[in-house]
């Protein structure tokens, strides 16, 4: 059984920035694309960001480019998610997951992976 546990939520100012980290249980973490989500209540979880298992494919959501960089160390099991110049449009709760291989159903789509960390509240005030 894998698990998935993100830090480094908080509360912040506009502009400021934010740290994510996932660490993830498991040996095989290495061979997994990971992936960050967020949600906000009543809406669905929207992807963010996704890196592949050897970091050569990296994809962002259009809001978030050139703000938000996503990162992972495969010797220590962990994704991070470097987020700056936050707005207040980014507060949300922030998951990690890992890549259901093969799934078929495209990496935006949060059926392409099959374990979720707990989350991690993010909220930016104006």
């Amino acid at each position: 059984q894998v698990q998935l546990v993100e830090t480094g939520g908080g509360l912040v100012q506009a502009g400021d920035s934010l740290r994510l980290t996932c660490t993830s249980s498991g040996r095989t973490f290495s061979t997994f694309a990971m992936a960050w989500f967020r949600q906000t209540p009543g809406k669905e979880r929207e992807f963010v960001a996704r890196i592949s298992w050897n970091s050569v494919g990296i994809y962002y959501t259009d809001s978030v480019k050139g703000r938000f960089t996503i990162s992972r160390d495969n010797a220590k099991n962990t994704v991070f998610l470097q987020m700056d110049s936050l707005k207040p449009e980014d507060t949300a709760v922030y998951y990690c997951a890992r890549d259901r291989p093969n799934s078929g159903l495209g990496y935006r789509s949060a059926t392409s992976y099959d374990y979720w960390g707990q989350g991690t509240q993010v909220t930016v005030s104006s």
